[in-house]
């Protein structure tokens, strides 16, 4: 029998929680209903990212502390929630789809032997069933999901699906775990480190973001909207056409099949503005958009519009912008 536990991974980045574990917080504190929320926290023993986490009202916080985990793969890390999880056996997993999550959710998955519904939109609980909605079939319908026969129920979520909110009168218990076996893993020599464009992990988390669609896939164009985004210290995205450029990948997908953003600033390049791409815009502050055809979608989801040729618009914009 599984405890009636909901497990959050607390996601970090350059000693930093992520904002998806605070939204996770949140969304399992909302379904929970009689179940504990406990966030799982992975630091070392100089750090105190539990403070912040306590904001949020989950029910308890479980860290391992070592200082081992400073440089601790995702192997690693997974190993170590497999063992806390047979100690615990709780019923559900949450983690961010981030490129941390996506890469170790599967690994936990494998060594728990359950199962994982990677990229949700929804979760919900029927009774003591995670129904986990994520979209399928080129995007088209949205598929339920459920994990009748196994536990722990695991699911990778979007970020900024959710929205995170504080919960100051919550009373938080901390646990501090200091006996699980670690085991090393071998690792990974690096050569050669290219630094981002921006200093954000993810698409995802970027205060500013310059999509690019089918209408600015040139060369020309991409050489210049990288350039804009070193000045501005942007993320590029790219709808579902580019990813099959060379220069990106699913990773930098903005949409229903991609990522959901909340930048501050958000610069569409021949993007055209389809459902599919327009679903995960939804939360960006300033929206301006770029698109030869004046009757394009994304029009009605921009604060402002040019009408006109992409190249020409960052040759011009380049000018001013220091």
């Amino acid at each position: 029998m599984t405890d009636q536990e909901i497990w959050v991974y607390a996601e970090k980045h350059v000693g930093m929680i992520q904002p998806v574990t605070y939204q996770l917080i949140t969304k399992a504190k909302e379904i929970a209903n009689d179940k504990k929320v406990v966030v799982i926290l992975f630091e070392a023993t100089d750090k105190n990212l539990e403070d912040k986490i306590k904001e949020y009202g989950p029910d308890e916080i479980v860290i391992v502390k070592d200082d081992r985990l400073k440089d601790a793969t995702d192997s690693e890390i997974a190993s170590l929630m497999a063992e806390l999880a047979d100690r615990r056996k709780p019923n559900s997993i949450l983690f961010g789809a981030t490129v941390v999550g996506r890469s170790i959710a599967p690994r936990l998955q494998a060594k728990l032997n359950t199962g994982l519904t990677s990229d949700c939109l929804n979760l919900a609980f029927d009774d003591d069933l995670l129904v986990q909605t994520k979209p399928s079939y080129g995007d088209n319908i949205m598929c339920e999901i459920i994990c009748p026969k196994h536990r722990p129920q695991m699911a990778s979520v979007r970020p900024n699906t959710f929205e995170a909110k504080k919960n100051l009168s919550q009373s938080v218990r901390v646990t501090e775990i200091n006996d699980l076996f670690f085991k090393k893993a071998e690792r990974i020599k690096i050569v050669e480190e290219t630094p981002l464009l921006s200093k954000s992990d993810s698409i995802a988390n970027a205060d500013r973001v310059i999509a690019l669609g089918r209408g600015a896939a040139d060369e020309k164009a991409v050489f210049l909207a990288e350039e804009l985004a070193r000045k501005l210290g942007a993320k590029i995205g790219v709808t579902r056409p580019l990813t099959d450029h060379p220069k990106f990948s699913g990773d930098d997908q903005i949409g229903q099949s991609g990522n959901t953003i909340a930048p501050k600033l958000l610069v569409n390049l021949g993007v055209h503005g389809a459902v599919q791409y327009t679903t995960g815009i939804g939360s960006a502050e300033l929206v301006v958009s770029i698109n030869k055809d004046p009757e394009a979608p994304i029009f009605n989801y921009s604060n402002y519009s040019y009408v006109g040729d992409s190249v020409s618009f960052l040759e011009s914009f380049l000018k001013v912008v220091q």
